[in-house]
Protein backbone atom coordinates (compact mmCIF):
# COMPACT_ATOMS: atom_id res chain seq x y z
CA UNK A 1 0.00 0.00 0.00
CA UNK A 2 1.23 3.49 -0.98
CA UNK A 3 0.15 7.08 -0.14
CA UNK A 4 -0.63 7.48 -3.64
CA UNK A 5 -2.83 4.90 -3.21
CA UNK A 6 -4.40 6.59 -0.46
CA UNK A 7 -4.34 10.33 -1.75
CA UNK A 8 -6.21 9.01 -5.16
CA UNK A 9 -8.66 7.62 -2.78
CA UNK A 10 -9.39 11.01 -1.14
CA UNK A 11 -8.90 12.38 -4.05
CA UNK A 12 -11.93 10.65 -5.66
CA UNK A 13 -14.36 10.79 -2.53
CA UNK A 14 -13.59 14.77 -2.73
CA UNK A 15 -14.40 14.67 -6.38
CA UNK A 16 -17.82 13.37 -6.60
CA UNK A 17 -16.43 10.01 -7.76
CA UNK A 18 -15.38 11.66 -10.44
CA UNK A 19 -11.68 9.98 -11.67
CA UNK A 20 -11.16 12.68 -13.95
CA UNK A 21 -11.45 15.31 -11.54
CA UNK A 22 -9.40 13.41 -9.26
CA UNK A 23 -6.62 13.18 -11.64
CA UNK A 24 -6.87 16.91 -12.52
CA UNK A 25 -6.65 17.47 -8.74
CA UNK A 26 -3.39 15.39 -8.12
CA UNK A 27 -2.22 16.55 -11.50
CA UNK A 28 -2.24 13.00 -12.59
CA UNK A 29 -3.70 11.88 -15.56
CA UNK A 30 -6.38 9.37 -15.27
CA UNK A 31 -5.18 6.52 -16.18
CA UNK A 32 -2.93 6.93 -13.24
CA UNK A 33 -5.43 7.37 -11.29
CA UNK A 34 -7.51 5.06 -12.07
CA UNK A 35 -4.49 2.00 -11.41
CA UNK A 36 -3.61 3.67 -8.01
CA UNK A 37 -7.55 2.77 -7.01
CA UNK A 38 -7.55 -0.74 -8.79
CA UNK A 39 -4.16 -1.81 -6.84
CA UNK A 40 -5.43 -0.57 -3.29
CA UNK A 41 -8.60 -2.65 -3.74
CA UNK A 42 -6.63 -6.02 -4.92
CA UNK A 43 -4.10 -5.67 -2.59
CA UNK A 44 -6.65 -5.34 0.50
CA UNK A 45 -8.84 -8.11 -1.38
CA UNK A 46 -12.30 -6.38 -0.66
CA UNK A 47 -14.55 -4.55 -2.70
CA UNK A 48 -14.04 -1.00 -2.06
CA UNK A 49 -16.13 0.99 -4.45
CA UNK A 50 -19.79 0.81 -5.99
CA UNK A 51 -20.08 0.37 -9.37
CA UNK A 52 -22.77 0.85 -12.38
CA UNK A 53 -21.25 -0.37 -15.10
CA UNK A 54 -17.79 0.72 -15.31
CA UNK A 55 -18.63 4.05 -13.53
CA UNK A 56 -17.20 4.69 -9.55
CA UNK A 57 -20.29 6.33 -7.71
CA UNK A 58 -19.48 5.09 -3.84
CA UNK A 59 -18.05 3.71 -1.49
CA UNK A 60 -18.73 -0.27 0.17
CA UNK A 61 -18.89 0.16 3.98
CA UNK A 62 -15.12 -1.11 3.79
CA UNK A 63 -14.59 1.35 1.76
CA UNK A 64 -15.81 4.16 4.12
CA UNK A 65 -13.68 2.89 6.64
CA UNK A 66 -10.58 2.28 4.72
CA UNK A 67 -11.28 6.33 3.57
CA UNK A 68 -11.38 7.41 6.88
CA UNK A 69 -8.50 5.86 7.98
CA UNK A 70 -6.46 6.94 4.53
CA UNK A 71 -7.50 10.61 5.41
CA UNK A 72 -6.05 9.82 9.15
CA UNK A 73 -2.84 8.62 7.56
CA UNK A 74 -2.19 11.32 4.75
CA UNK A 75 -2.55 13.65 7.99
CA UNK A 76 0.15 12.04 10.14
CA UNK A 77 2.82 11.79 6.51
CA UNK A 78 1.92 15.61 6.40
CA UNK A 79 2.90 16.08 10.11
CA UNK A 80 5.61 14.15 9.65
CA UNK A 81 7.16 15.89 7.08
CA UNK A 82 6.29 19.08 8.95
CA UNK A 83 8.52 17.87 11.60
CA UNK A 84 11.35 17.64 8.92
CA UNK A 85 10.53 20.88 7.63
CA UNK A 86 11.06 22.02 10.86
CA UNK A 87 14.25 21.30 11.86
CA UNK A 88 15.55 22.14 8.55
CA UNK A 89 14.49 25.84 8.57
CA UNK A 90 11.32 27.15 10.60
CA UNK A 91 11.40 30.56 8.26
CA UNK A 92 10.03 28.82 5.37
CA UNK A 93 6.73 27.12 4.50
CA UNK A 94 3.21 28.00 3.50
CA UNK A 95 0.62 29.16 5.75
CA UNK A 96 -3.11 28.31 4.35
CA UNK A 97 -6.19 30.36 6.22
CA UNK A 98 -8.95 29.49 5.76
CA UNK A 99 -11.72 32.35 6.67
CA UNK A 100 -14.85 34.57 6.12
CA UNK A 101 -14.78 37.65 4.56
CA UNK A 102 -15.76 39.87 7.66
CA UNK A 103 -12.47 38.27 9.34
CA UNK A 104 -10.40 38.75 6.03
CA UNK A 105 -11.31 42.52 5.49
CA UNK A 106 -11.85 43.48 9.08
CA UNK A 107 -9.56 41.65 11.37
CA UNK A 108 -6.65 39.72 9.94
CA UNK A 109 -4.89 42.82 8.04
CA UNK A 110 -2.96 44.08 10.81
CA UNK A 111 -1.75 40.11 12.56
CA UNK A 112 -1.09 38.93 9.00
CA UNK A 113 1.17 42.16 8.20
CA UNK A 114 2.56 41.72 11.84
CA UNK A 115 3.12 37.91 10.89
CA UNK A 116 4.55 38.56 7.52
CA UNK A 117 7.28 41.17 8.84
CA UNK A 118 8.28 38.21 11.87
CA UNK A 119 8.45 35.81 8.48
CA UNK A 120 9.00 37.31 5.31
CA UNK A 121 9.82 34.07 3.81
CA UNK A 122 6.69 32.43 4.62
CA UNK A 123 3.99 32.51 2.17
CA UNK A 124 0.21 32.97 3.09
CA UNK A 125 -2.51 31.91 1.41
CA UNK A 126 -5.56 33.15 1.93
CA UNK A 127 -8.88 31.29 0.90
CA UNK A 128 -12.63 32.69 1.57
CA UNK A 129 -15.57 30.58 2.36
CA UNK A 130 -18.83 29.46 4.70
CA UNK A 131 -18.54 28.32 7.84
CA UNK A 132 -19.47 25.28 7.48
CA UNK A 133 -16.97 24.56 4.22
CA UNK A 134 -14.01 26.26 6.34
CA UNK A 135 -14.70 23.26 8.99
CA UNK A 136 -14.47 20.65 6.45
CA UNK A 137 -11.17 22.29 4.68
CA UNK A 138 -9.81 21.85 8.42
CA UNK A 139 -10.82 18.70 9.24
CA UNK A 140 -9.18 17.09 5.04
CA UNK A 141 -6.34 19.06 5.99
CA UNK A 142 -7.06 21.22 3.33
CA UNK A 143 -5.78 24.89 5.26
CA UNK A 144 -4.17 24.94 8.55
CA UNK A 145 -6.26 27.22 10.00
CA UNK A 146 -10.13 27.66 9.92
CA UNK A 147 -10.64 31.51 11.24
CA UNK A 148 -14.46 32.25 12.09
CA UNK A 149 -17.15 32.96 14.35
CA UNK A 150 -19.62 29.72 13.62
CA UNK A 151 -19.36 26.06 13.54
CA UNK A 152 -15.51 25.68 14.78
CA UNK A 153 -16.78 24.99 18.38
CA UNK A 154 -18.87 22.34 17.60
CA UNK A 155 -16.87 19.61 16.00
CA UNK A 156 -14.98 17.38 17.91
CA UNK A 157 -12.34 16.56 15.85
CA UNK A 158 -11.00 20.45 15.60
CA UNK A 159 -9.46 22.06 18.32
CA UNK A 160 -10.85 25.65 18.69
CA UNK A 161 -8.73 28.24 20.28
CA UNK A 162 -10.74 31.14 21.46
CA UNK A 163 -9.07 34.62 20.12
CA UNK A 164 -11.22 37.65 20.25
CA UNK A 165 -14.45 39.19 21.46
CA UNK A 166 -17.24 41.28 19.26
CA UNK A 167 -20.86 42.50 19.22
CA UNK A 168 -22.93 43.96 16.80
CA UNK A 169 -23.34 47.88 15.75
CA UNK A 170 -26.46 49.47 14.52
CA UNK A 171 -25.42 52.15 10.81
CA UNK A 172 -27.24 54.18 9.42
CA UNK A 173 -27.17 57.49 7.35
CA UNK A 174 -27.06 60.42 9.55
CA UNK A 175 -30.20 62.09 10.57
CA UNK A 176 -31.90 58.62 10.65
CA UNK A 177 -34.63 58.88 13.74
CA UNK A 178 -33.22 55.95 15.48
CA UNK A 179 -29.96 57.63 15.68
CA UNK A 180 -31.54 60.44 18.17
CA UNK A 181 -32.48 57.61 20.86
CA UNK A 182 -30.93 57.35 23.92
CA UNK A 183 -30.75 53.60 23.77
CA UNK A 184 -31.80 51.34 20.86
CA UNK A 185 -34.12 48.43 21.44
CA UNK A 186 -35.00 45.39 19.84
CA UNK A 187 -38.45 46.99 19.66
CA UNK A 188 -37.18 49.85 17.76
CA UNK A 189 -34.83 48.26 15.41
CA UNK A 190 -37.71 45.93 14.28
CA UNK A 191 -39.37 49.27 13.21
CA UNK A 192 -37.37 49.73 10.60
CA UNK A 193 -35.80 47.50 7.46
CA UNK A 194 -33.01 45.99 8.36
CA UNK A 195 -29.52 44.68 6.34
CA UNK A 196 -27.61 42.13 8.09
CA UNK A 197 -25.43 39.41 7.14
CA UNK A 198 -27.23 35.77 5.71
CA UNK A 199 -27.82 32.84 8.01
CA UNK A 200 -24.58 31.07 8.93
CA UNK A 201 -22.78 33.93 9.05
CA UNK A 202 -21.26 36.28 11.44
CA UNK A 203 -23.19 35.79 14.15
CA UNK A 204 -26.93 36.06 12.45
CA UNK A 205 -28.07 32.70 14.40
CA UNK A 206 -27.35 34.52 17.86
CA UNK A 207 -29.29 37.74 16.07
CA UNK A 208 -32.26 35.22 15.41
CA UNK A 209 -32.02 33.77 18.60
CA UNK A 210 -32.65 37.28 20.50
CA UNK A 211 -35.01 38.69 18.47
CA UNK A 212 -37.59 35.53 19.11
CA UNK A 213 -36.48 35.16 22.75
CA UNK A 214 -38.49 38.24 22.79
CA UNK A 215 -41.11 37.67 20.54
CA UNK A 216 -40.40 39.64 18.02
CA UNK A 217 -39.54 39.15 14.08
CA UNK A 218 -37.41 41.50 12.56
CA UNK A 219 -38.12 43.25 9.08
CA UNK A 220 -34.93 42.01 7.44
CA UNK A 221 -34.46 42.86 3.85
CA UNK A 222 -31.58 42.17 2.88
CA UNK A 223 -28.29 39.94 3.68
CA UNK A 224 -25.44 39.45 2.53
CA UNK A 225 -22.12 37.48 3.72
CA UNK A 226 -20.14 40.84 3.00
CA UNK A 227 -20.23 43.40 5.59
CA UNK A 228 -19.71 46.39 2.44
CA UNK A 229 -22.55 45.12 0.60
CA UNK A 230 -24.85 45.97 3.60
CA UNK A 231 -23.22 49.22 3.67
CA UNK A 232 -23.29 50.37 -0.26
CA UNK A 233 -27.37 49.06 0.27
CA UNK A 234 -27.30 51.21 3.78
CA UNK A 235 -26.08 54.22 1.73
CA UNK A 236 -28.87 53.41 -0.59
CA UNK A 237 -31.64 54.03 1.84
CA UNK A 238 -32.56 50.18 1.60
CA UNK A 239 -32.74 50.07 5.43
CA UNK A 240 -30.48 50.44 8.66
CA UNK A 241 -27.90 47.88 8.71
CA UNK A 242 -27.04 45.82 11.76
CA UNK A 243 -22.99 44.83 11.72
CA UNK A 244 -20.06 43.30 13.28
CA UNK A 245 -18.66 46.62 15.65
CA UNK A 246 -15.21 45.96 14.10
CA UNK A 247 -16.40 46.35 10.35
CA UNK A 248 -17.32 49.99 10.86
CA UNK A 249 -14.23 52.21 10.06
CA UNK A 250 -14.31 55.87 11.30
CA UNK A 251 -12.58 57.22 8.50
CA UNK A 252 -14.36 55.55 5.44
CA UNK A 253 -17.38 55.13 6.95
CA UNK A 254 -17.98 58.55 7.92
CA UNK A 255 -21.14 59.10 6.17
CA UNK A 256 -22.85 56.57 8.05
CA UNK A 257 -23.29 56.78 12.07
CA UNK A 258 -23.02 54.10 14.22
CA UNK A 259 -24.83 53.45 17.36
CA UNK A 260 -23.55 49.76 19.99
CA UNK A 261 -25.79 47.63 20.20
CA UNK A 262 -23.54 45.59 22.96
CA UNK A 263 -26.77 45.75 25.15
CA UNK A 264 -28.95 44.12 22.91
CA UNK A 265 -27.27 41.06 21.79
CA UNK A 266 -24.55 38.42 22.77
CA UNK A 267 -21.47 38.79 22.75
CA UNK A 268 -19.60 36.86 19.68
CA UNK A 269 -15.98 35.19 19.92
CA UNK A 270 -13.64 34.14 16.52
CA UNK A 271 -12.00 31.33 17.02
CA UNK A 272 -8.91 29.69 15.03
CA UNK A 273 -9.55 25.67 14.53
CA UNK A 274 -7.18 23.23 12.93
CA UNK A 275 -7.45 19.17 12.97
CA UNK A 276 -6.78 17.95 16.65
CA UNK A 277 -3.65 15.58 15.18
CA UNK A 278 -2.45 18.19 13.44
CA UNK A 279 1.73 18.96 13.76
CA UNK A 280 2.03 22.47 14.44
CA UNK A 281 5.23 24.05 12.75
CA UNK A 282 6.96 27.46 14.66
CA UNK A 283 5.34 29.50 12.19
CA UNK A 284 1.54 28.34 12.79
CA UNK A 285 2.33 28.72 16.61
CA UNK A 286 3.40 31.77 16.27
CA UNK A 287 0.56 33.19 14.00
CA UNK A 288 -1.61 31.66 16.90
CA UNK A 289 0.28 34.08 19.61
CA UNK A 290 0.33 37.16 17.00
CA UNK A 291 -3.69 36.81 16.52
CA UNK A 292 -4.21 36.30 20.62
CA UNK A 293 -2.43 39.63 21.25
CA UNK A 294 -3.54 41.75 18.95
CA UNK A 295 -7.24 40.49 20.24
CA UNK A 296 -5.99 41.52 23.64
CA UNK A 297 -4.95 44.97 22.62
CA UNK A 298 -8.72 45.64 20.75
CA UNK A 299 -10.26 44.55 23.80
CA UNK A 300 -8.54 46.97 26.46
CA UNK A 301 -8.70 50.34 23.92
Amino acid sequence: MELRQLNSLVALAENGFSVTRAARQLNLVQPAVSQHLRLLEEELGTRLFMRNGKRLNGLTEAGERVLRYARNMLSDAANIQAVGMDHVSEETGVLRIGTTHTQARYVLPPIVRHFSEAYPAIELQMLESTPQRLVELSQQNKVDFAICTEALGEHDALISIPCNRWNRCLIAPKGHPLLASEKVTLKGLCQHPIITYLDGFTGRNHLNQTFGKAGLTPHVVLSATDTDVIKTYVREGMGIGIIADLAYEQDKDSDLAMKPLNHLFPWEVTKIGYRRDKYLRTFQQRFIHIFQTFAARMETT
